[in-house]
């Protein structure tokens, strides 16, 4: 992830992405897309943690509007809304991030995750706030 526009670079081996095995596939302005593996993410039902496909809905939302930001500027997460529709107990899920609104101060993002049958299992929404310089930069 360390690859991501507007990355730190210093944060490279501690990223929350690597601990949940999510790989991003394809970024652009109009489409983000990342997979994540099942098994290592379950709650105690055996079932995909919610929190998970919300981490995964944060990283897709919060690409899409980085790479929508524009150079110097930094995309934060301001607020996310998961709506979990089926359980996945196996397998690996897809994520698909699309804007709905670019804006100078806020960009938000739907974000649809789907099964290995193309099954929707969570649909979310991310707004970012818009920030002139990446946090922590001078």
């Amino acid at each position: 992830m360390a690859d991501v526009p507007g990355a730190d670079p210093g944060a490279a081996d501690q990223q929350l992405n690597d601990k949940l095995g999510i790989t991003v596939t394809e970024w652009d302005p109009q489409r983000v897309v990342a997979t994540m593996p099942v098994k290592g993410n379950l709650q105690p039902y055996g079932l995909l943690h919610g929190g998970a496909n919300a981490a995964l809905a944060e990283t897709l939302g919060s690409i899409c509007a980085g790479v929508n930001a524009g150079a110097g500027r930094a995309a934060v997460g301001l607020e996310l809304h998961c709506t979990h529709h089926r359980a996945v107990r196996s397998g690996t899920v897809t994520g698909v991030a699309t804007p709905v609104h670019v804006g100078r101060g806020t960009i938000t993002a739907d974000i649809v995750i789907t099964d290995e049958h193309d099954r929707r299992t969570c649909t979310a929404r991310l707004t970012c706030v818009i920030r002139e310089n990446a946090p922590g930069a001078t």
